[in-house]
């Protein structure tokens, strides 16, 4: 049910009453790269060719210099607004009550509905990466191929790149950006994204495992890379990512022994159905905050 309201404030637009969000844990929490932090829980962000400049203060967002058909059309589904999380929190915890510390502690993480494109990229990236330097390579190409879209005099933020600005970066333009042994993978992605064999399209239709098969496809994706696109990129909310933190932070709060991923993705499969993203999201941000398993793993 509806129950936040968009208001015009002079040159801002206000979302309030907004429920179970909080903007820093769910820009924070490992979902998405293309943000950078401008203050206390004020944040730039860009989505493919789309930029806010936001703000929370209690349960209000602001987007300052805002175009309210912009939020409006845009942001609320980018932010998932209209999904009410008090019913996605009731149904884990009637089936997990471990998960009761993480979700209070977590409580405002909202999961993204990113860009199909940018997000593959960004994962395909992410590969053996530590999180400030995905955001670093990100920047790096939507500088080199995107538009500028902020600029304060401290920061300067661009688009992702789009269209043939994305398909006909190569190999070694991708590694001009720093991807290392990721530039063989990335080209191939945006060939078979210039050749429409892969794009946000072709998945309307297709279940999950039909979608992470067709991801799987793509030179250098794995389960693991498969499933945050998944659910961070294309709205499978049953996705549940195991990366090497991920492992050790499940074997910490359930298992209490050395677990394989396989064995982990069938339990959380049965333990947490269709919502298993947002279990994974309360438990990989909550994990990382409190460094479950940091000495056996990098992010």
């Amino acid at each position: 049910m509806k129950k936040y309201k968009v208001i015009q404030a002079d040159k801002n637009i206000l979302i309030e009453n907004i429920e179970d969000f909080n903007i820093e844990q769910t820009m924070e929490c490992g979902q998405c790269f293309h943000f950078v932090k401008l203050g206390d829980m004020e944040y730039g962000i860009v989505s493919g060719e789309h930029f806010a400049h936001v703000k929370q203060e209690k349960d209000t967002l602001i987007f300052l210099d805002g175009v309210i058909d912009e939020v409006n059309n845009y942001w609320i589904h980018y932010f998932d607004i209209d999904r009410d999380y008090g019913i996605i929190k009731k149904g884990l915890l009637e089936k997990d009550d471990a998960l009761k510390e993480m979700i209070d502690e977590m409580y405002g993480i909202r999961i993204l509905n990113q860009e199909f494109e940018e997000t593959l990229i960004s994962f395909i990236i992410s590969q053996n990466k530590q999180i400030p330097h995905i955001k670093q390579i990100v920047s790096m190409l939507s500088k080199q191929y995107g538009k500028k879209v902020f600029d304060n005099g401290k920061v300067d933020m661009y688009t992702f790149p789009k269209g043939n600005n994305l398909y006909d970066i190569t190999e070694e333009q991708f590694r001009q950006c720093k991807t290392g042994f990721r530039a063989a993978y990335l080209e191939d992605a945006v060939t078979r994204m210039k050749s429409a064999q892969i794009s946000g399209d072709i998945f309307t239709n297709m279940n999950y495992e039909e979608a992470k098969d067709a991801l799987i496809q793509i030179k250098g994706v794995g389960e693991k890379i498969a499933n945050c696109v998944l659910l961070f990129g294309l709205g499978y909310r049953e996705a549940f990512p195991v990366d090497v933190w991920m492992k050790r932070i499940m074997e910490d709060i359930y298992f209490k022994k050395e677990t394989s991923k396989e064995e982990i993705m069938r339990f959380a499969w049965e333990q947490y159905g269709k919502y298993g993203g947002y279990a994974q999201q309360y438990l990989f941000h909550y994990g990382r905050t409190h460094a479950i398993g940091v000495k056996s793993n990098k992010k």
